[in-house]
C-alpha cells in the first residue's frame, strides 16, 4: 500500500522529503504526494485525508486525537518568523485590513498573540502568493507573510512593520514553531515514520544536489539563490530532531494561545508525540 503524504511545494519540504518521495529510503513504502499550501493541509488533516501530513503547529489542538506529532521533518527555528508588511510609514494596525495566509496557521496565531488588545479592523484570508501584491496595490493595508517573502518583500516596495519571530524569540527565548509533521493514528507506525523522515533528511544533507531538480520544479518561480536561502533558513537542527528546545517552543506557543482563549486546551505536545 502506498503512503499518502501531503506537503507544501516550498523548497524546505521538497528538499527534506525528496529521498522518501523518490523511493530512496530503505524499508519505506511507495509514496503518493499531494502538494498544497499549509492552510489547505490543515483542513485536510481534520478529515484524516493523509497518512503523513505537514500542518501548522497552531492547528495541533484540533488534530492530536487523530495524529501523532513526529519529532522531525518540520519547520522550526530562529530568525525565520513571519513578517507583518505594510506600504509606506504606517506604524500601527489601527483601522487596518490585514491579509493573512490562513486562520489556523502559526503565523496568524503569533499575529493574534502580538496584537492582543490592539486587533486590526478586518482580517481577510488570502492565498499566500496574493498577499504581497495585494498590499502593494492597496487592496490591503498590511499583510502577514512567511517563508521566501522574508527575502523578496522589498521588491514589492513594502516595509516590515514587525518581525514576529524576533518578537517571539525576544519574549520567550525559544525558537519559532512553524510547521509540524503528523502521522495518522492507526494508519502508519510513528516510530517507522520517524525513521523514514530522518533518513530522508540525512540523505538531503549528505547530497544536496540529488534533490535540486525536484526542488526547483516545485519552487513556484523562485530564483535559485532564494531557494538556497530558504532551505538554509528552514532546514536546520530542529528538522532532524525537535529536542528539548523544540518541544518547549511548541508547548509555550499552544499554552499561551490556550490561556488567551485562541485555541482549545490540549495536553502536552511531549505526551502526545512519539519520541525516540
Amino acid at each position: 500500500m502506498a503512503l499518502s503524504l501531503a506537503i507544501s511545494p516550498c523548497p524546505n519540504d521538497t528538499f527534506v522529503f525528496d529521498a522518501l518521495v523518490h523511493g530512496r529510503v530503505p524499508g519505506a513504502p511507495p509514496v503518493e504526494v499531494t502538494y498544497a499550501d499549509v492552510d489547505v493541509t490543515n483542513t485536510a488533516a481534520e478529515r484524516g485525508a493523509f497518512d503523513l501530513v505537514k500542518v501548522s503547529y497552531a492547528a495541533l489542538p484540533w488534530l492530536l486525537d487523530d495524529y501523532h506529532l513526529l519529532p522531525c521533518g518540520g519547520a522550526l527555528g530562529r530568525g525565520c518568523g513571519p513578517l507583518v508588511l505594510t506600504r509606506g510609514d504606517r506604524t500601527d494596525l489601527s483601522g487596518a485590513t490585514v491579509a493573512v495566509p490562513g486562520e489556523r496557521t502559526t503565523a496568524y496565531l503569533l499575529f493574534r498573540l502580538w496584537t492582543a488588545g490592539q486587533a486590526p479592523a478586518r482580517i481577510e484570508v488570502v492565498p499566500f502568493h496574493e498577499i504581497m501584491p495585494g498590499v502593494a496595490a492597496g487592496r490591503y493595508d498590511a499583510g502577514l507573510v512567511i517563508h521566501e517573502a522574508r527575502f523578496t518583500y522589498p521588491r514589492h516596495g513594502l516595509t516590515a512593520l514587525v518581525d514576529l519571530g524576533e518578537w517571539w524569540e525576544g519574549d520567550t527565548g525559544l525558537p519559532i514553531p512553524l510547521g509540524a509533521i503528523l502521522a495518522r493514528r492507526g494508519a502508519v507506525d510513528p516510530a517507522e515514520a520517524t525513521a523514514w523522515v530522518r533518513e530522508s533528511v540525512r540523505q538531503a544533507w549528505a547530497d544536496p544536489a540529488a534533490s535540486r531538480e525536484y526542488v526547483l520544479a516545485h519552487a513556484q518561480e523562485m530564483e535559485p539563490d532564494v531557494v538556497d536561502r530558504h532551505i538554509g533558513l528552514y532546514v536546520n537542527e530542529f528538522t532532524a530532531d525537535l529536542g528539548e528546545a523544540g518541544f518547549a517552543a511548541v508547548e509555550a506557543l499552544l499554552g499561551r494561545a490556550a490561556d488567551a482563549g485562541l485555541v482549545p486546551q490540549t495536553s502536552s505536545s511531549r505526551a502526545t508525540a512519539w519520541t525516540s
